[in-house]
């Protein structure tokens, strides 16, 4: 292999003994700089021809400062991992702004901008780790986009398979310690990114630590293309994960039982909770209703419960939900595996 494994195994070490915090929301930090059109452009797209306000994954080439800031935050507020901006770095996602030619600079720029971060906050008693984030993309290949055609659709795997390898490439190359495939709502989508994932893990001859989390859409226990969180485990475990677990849709005290199902049948892996803060409220500073210690208490709760390795926040979550919760868990034990702890 061509990088060493030392980082990745101090991941590893680390979560043999203790709970690992993940960052907050991105999106929610963003929208906190209400940042103009003009400011999404910057110098270098400042004639473009299309509106751009809103990408945010663009924001790592015109305003690097900003993403920087909200990498610190976390990280100063105790996060041991932190995500890139890259949740809609994708040709797929960028065709939407005409902006796909810049995804693999705009990959490569957001690894490294969480890698100086990492690097920066890093000690020897609390070393951290930057996260190479894939998102789901807004195609899916397993759901119709037209409500009178089930059978149509307007992605299929391989273009899915060719976007999220050019994104791998690009992360890895950039410096990120593991890949994160997240948000997942697409059971096939999330099978082109970890098909891409091995592909480049082949022909590198370089091989990072993956993280696998899915998002069950409503309080059907499924994710929207009508997996099980049980069934969605059994159609991605051949990736052998680092860790596996759920966020995003759901705050976490309607998470609970799904997270209970999928600690149970993933006895021998690592467990990742991140959930939104609660439900949406537009009379929140953040957009949603949970206040850090609301949020906090409830993962210590998951904690205490021998259900999680890792834990962090989605959408609504900053800064500050994420010190609550690294306090909240601080002392708690880490979740024990069937096999490795036997």
């Amino acid at each position: 292999m061509k990088r060493a494994y030392t980082r990745a195994q101090g991941l590893e070490d680390l979560l043999r003994k203790r709970i690992l915090v993940l960052d907050g929301a991105m999106g929610t930090m963003i929208q906190r700089f209400k940042l103009s059109e003009a400011q999404y452009r910057g110098e270098r797209f400042a004639d473009f021809h299309k509106d751009v306000q809103g990408n945010n994954e663009l924001l790592s080439l015109t305003r690097p400062d900003v993403i920087r800031d909200i990498h610190e935050g976390y990280l100063a507020a105790g996060s041991d991992l932190i995500e890139t901006n890259t949740f809609g770095a994708t040709r797929v996602a960028q065709d939407d702004y005409e902006m796909a030619h810049l995804v693999r600079e705009m990959n490569l720029a957001s690894a490294q901008l969480a890698r100086a971060a990492c690097d920066k906050y890093s000690t020897p008693d609390k070393p951290r780790f930057a996260c190479g984030a894939l998102g789901p993309t807004p195609r899916t290949a397993s759901i119709s986009p037209d409500v009178n055609d089930p059978g149509a659709r307007n992605i299929d795997f391989e273009q899915l398979r060719a976007t999220y390898y050019e994104q791998v490439q690009a992360l890895v190359e950039g410096g990120v310690d593991l890949l994160l495939v997240e948000t997942i709502f697409d059971t096939l989508n999330a099978k082109a990114a970890l098909f891409a994932i091995d592909e480049y893990f082949e022909d590198s001859g370089e091989r990072l630590p993956l993280i696998i989390s899915g998002t069950v859409t409503d309080a059907s226990g499924r994710i929207l293309s009508g997996q099980t969180v049980s069934a969605f485990w059994h159609s991605v475990r051949h990736s052998e994960p680092l860790a596996v677990g759920l966020n995003c849709a759901l705050g976490a005290a309607l998470m609970r039982p799904y997270l209970q199902e999928l600690a149970k049948v993933a006895a021998d892996t690592y467990i990742s909770c991140y959930p939104n803060a609660g439900l949406p409220n537009p009379m929140s500073d953040t957009g949603f209703d949970e206040t850090p210690d609301v949020t906090s208490r409830l993962l210590h709760e998951f904690a205490a419960e021998g259900m999680v390795n890792i834990v962090g926040g989605c959408c609504g979550t900053t800064p500050d939900h994420i010190g609550a919760i690294a306090r909240a868990v601080a002392r708690d034990a880490r979740r024990a595996l069937a096999e490795v702890d036997a």
